[in-house]
């Protein structure tokens, strides 16, 4: 069997004397009602396993239309199976979910950004793409055939996810070995070329765009180049 990170971290492994410790969700949500239902949700820090993010999951299926969905994201990324599920949950969603790169989001973290119906980002902030890390087991032509199918599954969601954020060109040098980061001038000019606010990903299920009160304090960038 093979299990798949998309990470800037090494995986840490728990020691026994932390069994006592609290345990620390690995997200927040909040939520706030009005004439349109806004739920905030917070990512920051590693993505874990799956089974960590049913709420988050169960409350992008349930959503009305009506209703709009604030991803926050500070991650280095982290488990690549549980960010394709969020990813394909967003594009499944009848909410309108609207990505907020908080300060970085490496990894995975990076394509959680780009599945948004509506990217927003602050001044100061980073992106980076590169190429999944992957442990397996199991007999030569076992390991042989699971590397193989990863790296064309792996093709097959940075395609779907990333473009025409990153061009072709980038995703070759992605897949070969290279990382791309880029700062929040350059996240802006890409977004502006593509249409800020339009879907990044391919084959997108059309949504209603409900006009949301956004949260305090938080205001939506200009796509224009700085």
């Amino acid at each position: 069997m093979s299990r798949h990170r998309l990470s800037n971290l090494p995986r840490q492994h728990d020691d026994d004397d932390d069994d006592d410790e609290e345990v620390i969700p690995r997200f927040r949500r909040y939520e706030a009602q009005g004439t349109v239902r806004q739920i905030s949700f917070y990512l920051s820090g590693e993505i874990g396993d799956p089974i960590h993010y049913t709420d988050l999951l169960y409350t992008l299926r349930s959503a009305n239309n009506t209703d709009v969905i604030f991803l926050h994201l500070n991650t280095p990324g982290g488990n690549f199976d549980t960010g394709l599920q969020i990813i394909n949950n967003i594009a499944a969603s009848p909410a309108h979910v609207v990505t907020i790169l908080e300060a970085r989001a490496y990894s995975m973290g990076a394509l959680l950004f780009l599945a948004g119906d509506e990217l927003i980002l602050h001044d100061t902030c980073q992106l980076m793409f590169h190429n999944y890390s992957s442990a397996s087991i199991g007999k030569g032509n076992e390991q042989q055939a699971q590397v193989l199918a990863s790296g064309k599954w792996f093709d097959k969601v940075m395609r779907h996810v990333c473009k025409p954020f990153l061009a072709d060109e980038e995703l070759e040098r992605i897949f070969k070995g290279e990382d791309i980061w880029m700062d929040s001038d350059e996240i802006r000019r890409r977004l502006h070329r593509i249409q800020k606010g339009q879907p990044s990903t391919l084959a997108r299920k059309s949504k209603p765009k409900p006009k949301p009160k956004m949260e305090p304090g938080l205001e939506k960038k200009d796509s224009k180049p700085a």
